[in-house]
């Protein structure tokens, strides 16, 4: 193939996910002393990368957030404070010198659903596939972590990437700085059930950031037993959550969910806000089964098992919340 005939586009997306339990055990020092545990499932809303080779300088560009940048060279991309990962992953996998970066996402800001993994796993995705290397899924998964936590010095852990790259519904345990990978077949009937039964519900942009992540593990470093409680207690939920799925016993997947939100909220104060709160109470009236933050929590999404879907979406809408579309990604990320 002659030089001029190489391709200079490339595309990359990767799904989001809901966590089901577990959430917070996957971030250090937790998971390196006593292993944490996670049960996700990847959802079909995605982040969607696009890079195009040539042109003048390096243009950055999250079409979702309605930021963008320029700058003449990688050697002016600065980690300081926007588009970090962007930056962050151009640094790790440069390419040509001239190229515009764009990205955008089907979630809304703060929704708690993995988004900004998602983009690690789309970013090392598109740009991977651009320098003429090929990576598994796992790998994407584990250099997406890398780039946001190692290059753009963003806490968090790693269950949101493996969802992005996998997709499916996984059993993930972690004791870093191993991770073990565990599909979870579900009973078709039951998948569908759940996913008819499934509401999924944005309050928000979530208020959690790293100094809350900081503030939990740090009350974990001092042997804080309301935190470490919580911490194992949610351990164990994922663990039962990991069983009730693989028995199709919907109702028991419900309580569990409900369970581990209560434990969530052990872990700070913050934890739930009044919108989540006015949202949860609306919800039980509809006739919930049960319901959790996804994610860290402080606001974004808030995830039910319901009863009557038409009932508890327009419960939803009068408590202020936004319904979002809610079906079962079966495959992670793809690039192209």
């Amino acid at each position: 193939m002659r030089r001029r005939d190489l391709p200079t586009e490339f595309h990359a997306t990767a799904p989001v996910r809901v966590d089901l339990a577990g959430g917070w055990t996957d971030v250090a020092p937790f998971s390196t002393r006593e292993g944490g545990v996670a049960v996700n499932a990847a959802i079909r809303l995605a982040v969607h990368v696009e890079l195009k080779l040539g042109g003048k300088g390096i243009r950055l560009a999250a079409l979702d957030l309605g930021v963008e940048l320029e700058c003449a060279s990688a050697g002016e991309l600065t980690l300081d404070g926007q588009l970090m990962l962007h930056k962050a992953a151009l640094r790790m996998f440069p390419v040509q010198s001239a190229c515009a970066l764009t990205t955008r996402s089907d979630t809304p800001p703060g929704s708690g659903l993995g988004t900004s993994g998602a983009l690690d796993v789309a970013l090392v995705a598109a740009l991977t596939r651009a320098r003429g290397e090929h990576l598994a899924p796992q790998e994407m998964a584990e250099q997406g972590w890398y780039l946001e936590t190692v290059e753009a010095r963003i806490p968090g852990g790693k269950q949101d990437q493996l969802a992005a790259a996998l997709g499916g519904f996984h059993r993930l345990t972690f004791r870093d700085p191993d991770v073990g990978v565990e599909s979870i077949t579900l009973d078709p009937a039951f998948a569908g059930a759940l996913e008819r039964q499934a509401l999924l519900c944005y309050t928000g942009t979530s208020r959690v950031s790293g100094a809350t992540i900081a503030r939990v593990m740090e009350a974990y470093e001092r042997k804080e037993s309301r935190v470490t409680g919580a911490l194992r207690a949610i351990k164990d939920t994922a663990e039962a959550v990991a069983e009730a799925l693989r028995a199709a016993d919907l109702a028991r997947v419900a309580g569990l969910i409900a369970q581990n939100w209560r434990y969530q909220q052990e872990l700070d104060p913050e934890m739930r806000t009044d919108d989540m709160a006015r949202l949860e109470q609306a919800m039980t009236a509809a006739g919930a089964l049960g319901g959790k933050a996804v994610g860290a929590g402080a606001g974004g999404c808030m995830l039910f098992v319901v009863r009557d879907a038409r009932a508890a979406r327009d419960a939803a809408r009068e408590a202020g919340a936004t319904t979002l579309p809610l079906a079962w990604a079966r495959e992670g990320v793809r690039a192209w």
